[in-house]
């Protein structure tokens, strides 16, 4: 399983007083709002345990350091709509032997996936 979560290190606020992350923290965007601060990326397996954790700045893509984390993941890796691109799966196949499962877009053509792959896509969370 693959997701990203936000580390504010201030509130909005107080972006323009903040100076202990000053160079370092960005602005990003959340499924809950704007903040101020970092994005953590983490793999984890079945089991819960870390596979691969990396921190960047909060305006960074959620699908930036995949290819960087997922070197050492091999099989499927879930994730949410956030990691949907043709591009880096395509990648992650050829380099690594892994497979990133996504839900689908509204706007996206249906695609079947295996009773297994979906019941594990519903239950991913970090």
């Amino acid at each position: 399983y693959i997701d990203s979560t936000k580390i504010a290190v201030c509130h909005n606020k107080r972006i323009y007083r903040h100076k202990v992350f000053e160079r370092m923290a960005t602005r990003g965007k959340s499924s809950m709002g704007w903040f101020y601060g970092f994005k953590l990326h983490a793999i984890i397996n079945h089991k819960g345990e870390l596979l691969s954790v990396k921190v960047t700045a909060g305006n960074i893509d959620d699908r930036v350091p995949v290819k960087d984390m997922a070197t050492s993941v091999f099989g499927k890796v879930f994730g949410d709509r956030g990691y949907i691109s043709k591009a880096l799966n395509e990648w992650l196949t050829k380099h690594s032997d892994t497979m990133l499962i996504t839900k689908l877009r509204r706007t996206m053509k249906l695609q079947l996936l295996e009773p297994i792959d979906e019941a594990l896509l519903n239950h991913r969370s970090l």
